[in-house]
């Protein structure tokens, strides 16, 4: 299977053809799929698409959207891929029977008669700026289907499809809205793109731009904006030249107006290869170290902290894909080895964000797509349970310092105020000023909304 994104690196090869490349990781879940990312853009990519024409589309959708250059907000949004249990993470159950609330403790935290997992001691440091909803359910428990809604508000018709139905937040985000400053993507993925975090009939120009690796290794470098192969910008700048002296030849011939369009976005493409605005955001090497010692020096860590620069420059949506929380077994200790890290670089990032006065700006989501079954099973772990989760929400101007909803004793279902992963999508759409009830036509060409479930969470607006 292909995952496609709209920008890689810049290759300029023998023929004098523009492409670009990148190659991306691949990963399991316990239902055995496996996925790797590749892609090519160029004269024979996307169907012929090259990227000015990439970028024409971009700007002709947000001529769509009035108030699209008033809005600054931006959201980051961490998927916990796998499904985290909620038990050892947002809502423990220290009084239930002790197959059902699991091997870990809890910690207060700074809210009274509110407690998190032991583990999320950072958090609980910070809960008066967090607003934990203990009460998400849905119908499935299949990470696809499960995945699928959560990160576009519809449950997969296929359960085997490994392409998005329906276009992903991020992907409507960056249709809609377009990043918040010039020489910017609008959308990024990073370590890697979420599950289905594509655009489905939207189009591959809405795909994120994938930041493939490990901003915590010394040789990290963002691939998609390094020219390759040796090549000098004096030597880029020579081929844009010639692109401007066909481009003023071709005009004589031209009544329509194309060839200025097409001018436009030839610019625009050079300047998001070679923008010092994208180079500098994504220079994590600008960071104090005692900023990133604050964040861990660790993937999760490092990535929250480019999620913040990349926000605070004008990205307008980044997703942080935290995988392996598919704990079937051993839970405590899968627990113990990835929790603290997560806890670490959570907590960073919202209280890095209230410190610079973004928290109104920026809203932070953290969710997986399902939780955990409330009995622990015989290999000392937790299976899938759609019947209950625990979503993290921060910043965006939201009523944080709050526990919204609450489980029943042991775990199971929602006790009181349930809600939907939808839900949690709308209030995420308000924050972006975007109407989810907008349509667009799919590839059958039937309209279709951008969630048919738009009540909000009403506590936190």
């Amino acid at each position: 299977m292909r995952r496609h994104n709209c920008l890689g690196k810049l290759n300029i090869n023998a023929e004098e053809h523009t492409m670009l490349a990148l190659t991306g990781r691949s990963f399991n879940f316990c239902d055995g799929v496996n996925r790797r990312s590749f892609l090519k853009v160029g004269a024979l990519g996307l169907g012929g698409m090259t990227l000015p024409q990439l970028l024409a589309q971009r700007a002709q959708a947000a001529t769509n959207s009035p108030s699209s250059s008033s809005l600054k907000t931006a959201v980051i949004f961490v998927e916990l891929a796998g499904g985290p249990t909620h038990f050892e993470t947002y809502d423990p159950k220290p009084s239930a029977p002790v197959e059902y609330r699991g091997p870990l403790g809890v910690a207060a935290t700074n809210l009274p008669g509110v407690y998190l997992s032991e583990l999320m001691t950072e958090q609980a440091k910070i809960m008066d700026k967090l607003a934990i909803i203990r009460s998400i359910t849905h119908s499935s428990s299949s990470h696809g289907t499960s995945a699928h809604l959560t990160q576009t508000g519809y449950y997969l018709r296929d359960p085997q499809n490994r392409t998005n139905d329906m276009p992903a937040c991020g992907s409507i985000t960056s249709k809609l809205r377009g990043a918040n400053s010039p020489g910017l993507p609008a959308y990024v993925a990073m370590p890697r793109e979420m599950r289905y975090g594509n655009g489905a009939y939207l189009g591959k120009a809405f795909n994120p731009f994938i930041v493939d690796g490990d901003p915590n290794s010394s040789n990290f470098s963002v691939r998609n904006l390094t020219l390759e192969g040796g090549l000098e910008m004096a030597r880029l700048s020579e081929r844009k030249e010639l692109l401007n002296s066909l481009d003023n030849s071709r005009r004589l011939l031209d009544n329509e107006g194309v060839s200025a369009a097409m001018d436009q976005f030839t610019r625009q493409a050079f300047e998001l290869v070679t923008s010092d605005a994208a180079r500098k955001a994504f220079d994590l090497s600008a960071e104090g170290e005692q900023t990133r010692d604050r964040y861990g020096r660790h993937v999760t860590g490092q990535s929250l902290l480019l999620a913040r620069r990349l926000v605070e420059a004008g990205v307008t949506f980044v997703t942080v894909r935290v995988s392996g929380w598919d704990d079937h077994g051993q839970i405590e200790r899968s627990m113990r080895n990835k929790g603290p890290a997560y806890d670490r670089g959570l907590a960073a990032l919202i209280s890095d964000l209230y410190e610079r006065g973004l928290d109104r700006q920026v809203m932070v989501v953290s969710m997986g797509e399902f939780g955990r079954t409330p009995r622990v099973n015989q290999n000392a772990g937790r299976d899938h349970w759609g019947s209950l989760m625990s979503v993290l929400m921060s910043g965006g101007g939201l009523r944080v310092g709050q526990i919204v909803g609450s489980s029943n004793s042991r775990g199971e279902v929602p006790q009181d105020h349930p809600y939907r992963p939808e839900n949690v999508l709308a209030t995420i759409y308000r924050h972006l000023g975007i109407d989810p009830q907008m349509t667009f036509n799919d590839l059958g060409g039937r309209p279709r909304y951008i969630l048919e479930r738009r009540e909000l969470i009403s506590e936190l607006v």
